[in-house]
């Protein structure tokens, strides 16, 4: 993505933004190092009792180099109005000076000026990780236009444009496959551990025409990388539409997009150096109320001006945020900001939509049951040449999984296999057709509600209702009088939904729910099957509303959904969790987080990582508040500059050291 990458870098906020000068990205760094040099020679020169006038161009030294980046970044916020950390440390040092013990005033801006490098350093580290996500597309694509292949910039990609991607190259944009089978390495968009077989679509304009409907097997997205086979692609979003674009762009907002951790922070900032700068003043004057020098009281001053700067304060909640949120897009989780990260970890009890969700999204044949006298194959065939002729979904999954359970001589495609005609649809109830001369109906039970069954009728209707409380949506096959069986389909349980919910379990989610649009006995079915605690049918999109409303009584809640039929429900929750948001421009837009894989497996993950989150936080601002603490009253009763600068400074690079824990983490932590 060469002409997009610049477009796409993470924002750099001032307060904790890299310096680049003469010598690059590390000319930092590079200063806080001469600055400890000079100081350092300064040290050796003092022990051979050099006089003071050869020592005080040493120290100037030490000073330019350790202080020219807090000058320049004090200015920055003196123009602004703003007293902040790097003002506070430049009086102090200037203090020490004044006071003539130049030594202090060096070993304060060298190791101030070192922690702030090392610490610039140690954030590059979690943005490189969000960072690394714009150059994962290529440059160029080899794209064929008027029967020629050549190559084309990303940029320049038009949709509906056919891309040519061979084994071991990265996708070039998102789109469907149309030629060839591979299984594509999609880790770096959706945190999946394990290639995805890749398939080309069947009807190619109803593809270019539901594009947002294609299953994840025909869909690739730029920047995941083709393992086995060549395959074509159709281009269906230009490159700065890409899933990948997206979640770059939208992993940058998420680090201006504050959590109340963080707010309370800065309110606590701004309340709390003004209060330093008046007690610092006021201790300026101690000689004239207590028996010591005029000097010995500003230098005290100083000292307490060191200790009370809250540097480690101003980093702790930033740098855990920006390093869960960096550690989540890794997983394939896109989580927009520290609030949504925070209170992730927060919530009660998580509803769930049912469709797409905790199941597949698509109906399958579960149960083909013929009557006595009636072979599976005959019912089978029947219901297949009726139904194909159908656009239903549910007519195309009977067909789809029906035609594995013929003999492969009996397959649709063979010219033997019978031809039914006259197709009528009944809206939500059934079709009717001819088949060799022979009129067959194919419904749901209520679709033969009209019929006075007989005996053998009742029996077979009793299976039915039978089958139809346990989930089941079935479809009996009737020609003309004559009952030849039924076929029951279902919307399976998604694989490795019960070992989810279980998990949620162990840390901590003990309320689950789904909510559901089908009847009540299907909820009930599949809630069972992978052990949530209640379901919900029979409930239209404000009904979801309602029922989040009510669960909230118990405390916070997370609505898991696709994004766009439960966009109602996400919004009114605590928290708005997407599944499949990597094909999703709704699911993006409307959820606080977006699990971009269709694989709900993620969602213990991404609680576990908030719930660390929220522990480093809290014992960040227990170690930097703690340092504080105790250093202040240490520097009154006389704590010298030097240690306190040591124990300050430490403070604030272990904040940091300590957040950037968060990039390791997996659901073992």
């Amino acid at each position: 993505m060469a002409n997009e990458t610049t477009n796409l870098q993470p924002h750099r906020h001032s307060h904790d933004c890299g310096h680049s000068g003469i010598f690059g990205e590390r000319t930092e760094l590079i200063f806080a190092i001469l600055s400890g040099a000079f100081l350092g020679s300064s040290w050796i020169f003092a022990f051979f009792s050099t006089p003071f006038e050869y020592l005080l161009p040493v120290y100037i030294l030490s000073y330019i180099f350790g202080g020219y980046y807090t000058l320049i970044e004090s200015f920055s916020k003196l123009k602004l109005q703003q007293f902040e950390i790097d003002f506070l440390m430049l009086v102090a040092a200037i203090g020490a000076a004044v006071l003539g013990n130049w030594a202090e005033g060096a070993l304060l801006l060298f190791l101030f000026s070192l922690s702030h490098a090392l610490e610039h350093m140690a954030m590059g580290k979690a943005r490189n990780a969000i960072e690394s996500l714009a150059s994962l597309a290529p440059d160029v694509a080899l794209v064929r236009r008027n029967q020629q292949e050549i190559q084309v910039l990303i940029a320049e990609l038009e949709i509906g444009d056919t891309v040519i991607v061979k084994p071991n190259e990265r996708v070039a944009a998102d789109g469907f496959v149309t030629k060839g089978q591979t299984s594509i390495d999609q880790s770096p968009i959706t945190g999946e551990s394990l290639p995805v077989e890749k398939s080309p679509v069947n009807d190619l304009q109803w593809a270019k025409d539901h594009e947002s409907h294609l299953p994840f097997e025909n869909r690739v997205f730029a920047g995941t990388i083709n393992q086995q086979g060549a395959i074509e692609i159709l281009v269906t979003r230009l490159a700065t539409e890409t899933a990948l674009a997206r979640v770059v762009v939208m992993v940058n907002e998420a680090e201006n997009q504050q959590s109340e951790t963080q707010r309370f922070a800065q309110r606590f900032e701004r309340v709390f150096v003004p209060v330093v700068l008046i007690f610092v003043t006021a201790l300026l004057f101690a000689w004239v109320l207590i028996s010591e020098t005029a000097a010995e009281s500003f230098y005290r001053a100083m000292a307490v001006l060191v200790a009370a700067s809250p540097c480690a304060l101003a980093i702790s909640t930033p740098s855990a945020v920006l390093s869960g949120v960096a550690r989540a897009a890794r997983g394939g989780v896109l989580i927009k900001g520290g609030g949504p990260l925070e209170e992730l970890g927060l919530i009660k009890s998580i509803a769930f939509d049912k469709t797409g969700t905790l199941t597949e999204g698509k109906p399958s044949v579960t149960d083909v049951v013929p009557v006595d006298g009636v072979s599976e194959t005959e019912l089978l065939i029947t219901a297949v040449s009726v139904e194909r002729l159908s656009d239903h979904p549910l007519a195309a999954a009977l067909v789809r999984d029906s035609i594995d359970r013929l003999p492969a001589e009996m397959h649709p495609s063979s010219p033997s296999f019978p031809t039914a005609e006259n197709l009528v649809s009944k809206t939500g109830q059934g079709v009717t057709a001819t088949l060799n001369k022979k009129f067959i109906s194919i419904g749901k039970s209520s679709f033969f509600s009209s019929i006075t069954p007989s005996k053998d009728d009742q029996a077979f209707f009793d299976s039915v209702a039978e089958l139809e409380r346990q989930g089941r949506t079935v479809m009996a096959v009737k020609q003309d009088e004559r009952f030849l069986g039924f076929i029951g389909l279902m919307d399976k349980p998604r694989v490795g939904a019960k070992e989810t919910i279980t998990k949620l379990r162990s840390i901590g989610i003990e309320s689950m729910s789904m909510l559901s649009g089908d009847n009540q006995n299907v909820a009930n079915a599949i809630a069972h099957s992978v052990g949530v605690n209640q379901a919900f049918g029979d409930l239209m999109p404000a009904d979801k509303v309602e029922k989040i409303k009510q669960l909230q009584y118990d405390g916070p809640v997370g609505m898991v959904g696709d994004g766009v039929n439960d966009a109602p429900a996400m919004a009114t929750a605590d928290i708005g969790i997407a599944m499949g948001a990597a094909g999703s421009d709704v699911a993006l837009e409307t959820a606080d987080i977006a699990l971009m894989s269709d694989d709900l497996e993620k969602l213990p993950f991404a609680i576990g990582l908030s719930k660390m989150t929220k522990n480093i936080i809290i014992q960040n601002l227990w170690i930097s508040l703690g340092m504080i603490g105790c250093l202040v009253p240490a520097t009154l009763f006389g704590l010298q500059i030097g240690p306190a600068v040591i124990l300050h400074e430490g403070s604030t690079f272990v904040v940091v050291l300590n957040a950037l824990r968060l990039l390791g983490f997996n659901e073992k932590n």
